[in-house]
């Protein structure tokens, strides 16, 4: 293991005091999926569990109601 300081994530939504995570706001839901598609883990996001609850659903909504796809094209 090297000695490397890494720095402590900080919970976005706790910082800027973000109550509701909205499935409309495409832009914000864009940053915590990848370029396959998928969710990004809290681990790596460092948000907090309850707004990560609220981000998985958010993204699920909006796949559903076709504002964000399934699968990006580049993994087709």
């Amino acid at each position: 293991m090297k000695n490397e300081i890494r720095t402590k994530k900080v919970c976005r939504f706790t910082k800027n005091n973000i109550k509701y995570i909205d499935y409309k706001d495409v832009k914000l839901l864009q940053r915590y999926i990848n370029e396959q598609g998928k969710i990004i883990p809290k681990r790596i996001t460092g948000t907090k569990a309850k707004y990560q609850r609220q981000l998985t659903l958010a993204i699920k909504h909006a796949r559903h109601m076709a504002f964000l796809p399934y699968v990006s094209d580049s993994a087709r």
